[in-house]
Order: C-alpha cells, then sequence, then structure tokens
C-alpha cells in the first residue's frame, strides 16, 4: 500500500520506539543544564545565615547578595538565544558548563562579599544560558508525539538538581555538627557546599560533547547532510528524510531567523504571543515558589524549628517537588497544559492562603502555636506540590513551544529573561517583607496565584500535539 503524503507527514512526526531511547538520552543530556540550573539556584538556602553571620549584614544587604545572580539569570536568558543562533546549541551549552565551573570555585573561595556576589552573578548568567538552551533544544531534537514528556526534563532536571543540593547540604551541616560555619575540609561549611556544584558542571560539560546539534540549527546554517543523519537518529530511518527537511527549511525561509526588532508590533510594544509569554513567566515566580528554595532554612528557623530540622524539611520540600513534577510528565501530553495549569492554581491558592493564616498567629516563645506550625508545614508541602505537577512544568514546556519559528529563539530569551527579573524582584523583597509581616506576604503571594486563573482561561492556547512548524 501507497502512504499518502499526509501519512507520512504524520510517521515523521511520531517516534519509533527503537529509537526512543537514544532521543531519552539526548533530552536528558541537554537537561543536565536544568539540574545545574537548580543546584545553583537553591544551593545557597544552606548558606544564607552563614554569610549573613560572617559578614555582619542586615536583611536588606542579605537580600542582595542573594538575589544578585538573578540579575546575571536574566543577562544570560535574554542573550543565549541569540548565541546559539550564531554559534549553534551545544556550544552555548559547553560556555555554560564553563561558567558554573568557574562560578562554583569562585563562590567557594571568596575573598570577600564583593567578589561573593560577582561570582554569583557569574553562576547567574550561566543559569540563563541553561534555562533558555535546554527548553529550545529538546523541543528541536524530541519528536512531536513525545515533546511534551521530553520537554519536561528539564523541570525534572531542576527539581532534581534543588533535592540533591538540600540533601548534600544537610550532609554538610551534618558533617560540621551543625554549624554552618563550623570547618570542614580546611573550609567553612557553606563554602563546601558552594564548592561541590564543580561535579555536576563538569560532567554538563563532558555531556554536551555526546549529543547531537539540533537539526534546526544545522538546517539554519546550510548543514543539510549532518541534519539528515540526525533527523534518522531521532525520528527513524522509514520517514521520509528529504521531506522533513523541506519542511523545516520552509518555515524557517517562511519565518526568517529571530532578532528583538522580530517580537515589536502591536498596541503594546511588544507583539500579543510574547506578553503571553512573559506574563506565564512572571505568574510562575510572583506566586513565590522560590522562596521555598532559597530561604526555607531561614523561614523555619524564623517561626522557631532548629536549623537541622529546617534543614530537613527544605529537603522533604524537594522530594514533593520531585514527585509533582513526575505527575506533571506524566498528564502534560495526556490532559494539556492549559488544564494542568489550572489545576496547578487552585491548588497554590488554597497552599498559599494555609500558610498565610498560619503565619498570622503570634509566635509563643519563639514558636508557632502547635496546630498553626503544623498547618503552616503541611500548606507549604501542598504549594509544592501543585506549583510542581503545574507550573513548574507547564511553563517550561509552553515556552519552547508557543512561538512561531520566526521569533522562536528572541522570544523565548526574553520571556526567560522576565522570569528571571520577577524572580529578582521576589528574592530581593522576601527577607523585608517578612521582617515587617510574613502573613501578608504571603497573602500577596496567593492574590497572584488566584490571578493566574482567569490568565491562562482567557490569553493561553493549548500547544498539545501540535508540531513547532505549526505555531503561528
Amino acid at each position: 500500500m501507497t502512504s499518502t503524503p499526509q501519512a507520512q507527514k504524520s510517521g515523521a512526526r511520531t517516534a519509533h520506539p527503537e529509537h526512543l531511547g537514544h532521543v531519552i538520552f539526548i533530552a536528558a543530556a541537554a537537561a543536565m543544564g536544568g539540574f545545574l540550573f537548580g543546584y545553583d539556584s537553591s544551593v545557597i538556602n544552606g548558606a544564607v545565615e552563614a554569610i549573613r553571620d560572617r559578614y555582619d549584614i542586615g536583611s536588606a544587604a542579605l537580600a542582595q547578595v542573594i538575589a544578585v545572580a538573578l540579575i546575571g539569570c536574566a543577562i544570560g536568558a535574554a542573550t543565549a538565544g541569540r548565541i546559539a543562533d550564531r554559534i549553534g546549541r551545544i556550544r552555548c551549552m559547553q560556555i555554560a558548563a564553563v561558567l558554573f565551573t568557574v562560578s562554583a570555585i569562585g563562590s567557594a573561595l571568596p575573598f570577600s562579599l564583593y567578589d561573593l556576589a560577582l561570582w554569583r552573578v557569574v553562576g547567574g548568567f550561566a543559569i540563563g544560558m541553561a534555562s533558555v538552551i535546554g527548553p529550545a533544544y529538546i523541543a528541536e531534537v524530541a519528536p512531536p508525539a513525545y515533546r511534551g514528556r521530553l520537554g519536561s526534563f528539564q523541570q525534572a532536571a531542576i527539581v532534581i538538581g534543588i533535592a540533591v543540593s538540600q540533601l548534600v547540604n544537610w550532609g554538610i551541616l551534618n558533617a560540621a555538627d551543625g554549624d554552618q560555619r563550623g570547618e570542614l575540609m580546611g573550609l567553612e561549611a557553606w563554602q563546601v557546599m558552594l564548592g561541590v556544584m564543580v561535579i555536576p558542571a563538569v560532567l554538563y560539560g563532558l555531556l554536551s560533547f555526546a549529543i547531537p546539534e539540533s537539526p534546526r540549527y544545522l538546517i539554519s546554517v546550510g548543514k543539510h547532510e549532518r541534519a539528515r543523519r540526525i533527523l534518522e537518529e531521532v525520528e527513524g530511518k522509514d520517514i521520509d528524510l528529504d521531506a522533513r527537511v523541506t519542511e523545516i527549511e520552509s518555515a524557517m525561509h517562511r519565518d526568517e531567523k529571530s532578532s528583538f526588532k522580530d517580537l515589536l508590533g502591536g498596541s503594546f510594544f511588544f507583539k500579543p504571543i510574547v506578553w503571553i509569554g512573559i506574563g506565564l513567566s512572571v505568574f510562575q515566580q510572583f506566586v513565590g515558589i522560590n522562596v521555598a528554595f532559597y530561604y526555607s532554612a531561614t523561614l523555619w528557623q524564623s517561626v522557631g524549628v532548629d536549623p537541622t530540622a529546617s534543614f530537613f524539611y527544605s529537603f522533604t520540600t524537594s522530594i514533593i517537588n520531585i514527585v509533582g513534577t513526575v505527575i506533571a510528565m506524566i498528564f502534560v501530553d495526556r490532559i494539556g497544559r492549559r488544564p494542568l495549569a489550572i489545576i496547578g492554581s487552585v491548588g497554590m491558592v488554597i497552599g498559599l492562603a494555609l500558610e498565610a493564616w498560619a503565619f498570622s498567629f503570634d509566635l509563643v516563645d519563639g514558636q508557632l502555636p502547635a496546630t498553626q506550625g503544623w498547618v503552616a508545614l503541611i500548606a507549604a508541602h501542598v504549594f509544592v506540590l501543585f506549583f510542581a505537577l503545574s507550573w513548574g512544568v507547564v511553563v517550561w514546556v509552553m515556552l519552547g513551544e508557543m512561538f512561531p519559528n520566526r521569533i522562536r529563539a528572541a522570544a523565548l530569551g526574553v520571556a526567560a529573561a522576565a522570569q528571571w527579573i520577577a524572580n529578582w524582584a521576589i528574592t530581593a523583597s522576601f527577607p523585608s517583607l517578612a521582617d515587617w509581616n510574613l502573613s501578608v506576604t504571603y497573602v500577596i503571594y496567593t492574590v497572584f496565584a488566584a490571578l493566574s486563573i482567569p490568565f491562562v482561561l482567557k490569553f493561553v492556547k493549548e500547544t498539545k500535539g501540535k508540531a513547532l512548524e505549526e505555531m503561528g
């Protein structure tokens, strides 16, 4: 029987079982940048109080040291798309790996508070690059039938990185007899925490040599034969390679390479689709999720939990984060991106509202009353669970999918930069807000979680099952 062009087209978009293992390895290797993203972002949680004590600084100055990395993240995210379009996705990953390594060494061996901040900016730049290049590369290599699940590898890697960093921090703290400034291997414990990141950074660099360049990038620079071989690797020998290359090339010729200028248009500076990407990024951060990963140990200690237990609760929150991410990976291609986002928003509203209620009570002997303490602890885990099974995965998947080819790289860079700026705003403001009124701070996060529901219903379109060339 002769297959129809439509059937051939469909076949080209279906992952073949014999090639799925190879595609999974490629996606997992690329997502190692996500692991470093999560690890580097949250490892600072274990060093917050030690940095405050060593350099004798207040909440406002401390917040700036913690948050300054996010400025680097925003710059890295804004420029990564253009760098990747010029030198390729793989070279971009390798640059990020070098920056992660340098940042880990510098952060572990700072001469002063100022160069510690500088090394955090360098690491932030690497995180920003990884936040863009990971989902973009996976979206370009993965067959559409599996793209949602493979795209969620990025978020899975992020949450595993967060969990591993908290586990390592907890282990190092115990080795230092519960003292963040205790001596360990000739350094203070918090310095060892920051330095351990050298190991996954080097591994990321090595893995980048084991995976192929994006076929779309290769076609864009005229390397059609190599692109063909890679498409055959990931989509199978029985597809019409000529038709597949022509399809990608036609979309590229139709849409040209992206630039910042291409994003402009409409009534409000950017095109509407770009604003939707920015909105998804901002809502993802304004619910306060990274407070749970940057400040959780400090937060629990502020309501009377001892340091070792606070580190343990940070780790259990990270495990819940992984569980939620696995749930999202299972359902993101089954029920779609929009339903998951709405379910998650409802759950986050409940968890955040309960935290706001619990923190509204006065401390008794330096601790929350027993009932409110348990409610706060359980609600914090509920909030992280619903974030992880929805916005944590959905936003990264959608940012890799939702933009037309013509503007994808540049638009993804702008949306990711907006995410880091929003992250910085939350991170820099939390210590001062918490000193003022912890309960009201959580009310603010609850309001943003609630507002995300009408935003998704009105503006966000489903991308499940669509090929990248169909986005328009």
